[in-house]
């Protein structure tokens, strides 16, 4: 029986290198991928190097595609529109929606391969996406956007593995990377100083702070700069004085940490609070996709649990339809939820927990 063709998306690191072996050790006829995304990053040249040697000592045919141009258009300029927007994009979430499980997925299906295979910690049975073993490495979140009709051609070679097995069984099979760093930051760029990033590109456009009350108490660089939750990089006057619920005042040296609780473009105001205020109970959801038709209407689902960040706890929640849109109403309040982000749905299905879908924090 002829073996089936996978076409594995190696990027250099533990995770997709392991993949590799496991794969070519299951039977499959297995050709190694490596995008070519970003430009200027000597990184990418030694990452290259890496996943061509593991081919190399596999003797698995071994391409290099260019997605430079599309990666630029459909996530480096979202990445920065949705800041100049005034919200906080992900440009993981697209990166996987468009490159990885968009163009490399379509490129595969067209060249007669049977499946597409990842190095990511996710799961599937075909029909639905599942958490995988290693809870603390999910990378579910990220890949919320999946389309059912994918998931019958998609291998996640990790599933049942975590972490810390995956570079025991790389350092067993002596695999070159098995003790190489995770990649962190932004896919395909890596860990780079964001707001560096953000100045070079989108320059400084200074405004006043002001407290959830519409008092002026300070300056911003840029709205672009600040995502909600953030505790720095803004400046509150000297002679600022707040007046306290039982009456008390307090000046600058004595008030408890502002934090960012919301952004207005329309004024280029910065607004803060202190902890409590950073703290919700509510959001909108908007451009709601549901991973398995079976599992919709979301609505009706019980036990839904939601996570609005990448290892963020999972939240028990529920969902009513509100004009038009989804609103998410949590269990407990929660700090942090920005414009822009994902959230993502689970819920336990048959002693498995579900990706039910996700949308985008309005």
């Amino acid at each position: 029986m002829q073996s089936k063709k996978v076409a594995l998306g190696m990027s250099g690191g533990v995770d997709s290198s392991l993949s590799a072996h496991l794969l070519v050790e299951a039977g499959y006829d297995v050709t190694g991928v490596f995008f070519d995304s970003w430009e200027g990053e000597c990184r990418a040249q030694k990452d290259l190097l890496d996943a061509k040697k593991v081919a190399f000592q596999l003797d698995i045919p071994f391409k290099v595609l260019d997605f430079k141009k599309p990666y630029k258009e459909r996530v480096i300029e979202y990445f920065f529109k949705e800041y100049q927007a005034g919200r906080t994009p992900n440009p993981d979430v697209m990166c996987n929606k468009e490159i990885k499980f968009g163009l490399f997925y379509d490129w595969a299906m067209q060249n007669n391969f049977d499946f597409v295979a990842t190095g990511h910690y996710a799961k599937t049975d075909g029909s639905n996406l599942l958490v995988p073993k290693d809870k603390h490495k999910d990378q579910t979140y990220f890949i919320y956007p999946l389309r059912q009709e994918q998931l019958k051609h998609i291998l996640f070679p990790l599933a049942d593995l975590t972490k810390q097995a995956v570079r025991a069984e790389a350092k067993k099979r002596a695999i070159h990377v098995a003790n190489k760093k995770d990649s962190v930051g932004i896919c395909f760029i890596g860990d780079i100083d964001v707001h560096q990033f953000l100045q070079d590109k989108l320059g400084e456009n200074p405004g006043d702070v002001v407290d959830t009350e519409g008092n002026i108490i300070g300056k911003h660089h840029g709205l672009w700069f600040y995502t909600i939750g953030q505790r720095s990089g803004f400046t509150i006057n000297q002679k600022t004085a707040v007046k306290l619920a039982d009456g008390r005042i307090i000046t600058k040296h004595n008030i408890p940490p502002f934090y960012v609780v919301a952004k207005k473009p329309s004024t280029n105001q910065l607004v803060v609070g202190f902890g409590p205020q950073t703290l919700r109970t509510k959001f909108f959801v908007t451009n709601l996709h549901v991973i398995n038709p079976k599992l919709a209407p979301i609505e009706q689902l019980k036990n839904l649990k939601v996570r609005i960040r990448h290892t963020g706890e999972l939240l028990d929640c529920r969902l009513q339809t509100e004009k038009n849109k989804l609103k998410v109403i949590l269990a407990k309040s929660a700090r942090g939820i920005a414009a822009g982000q994902a959230a993502v749905f689970y819920a336990e299905v048959s002693d498995q927990t579900v990706v039910v879908g996700g949308g985008t924090i309005s």
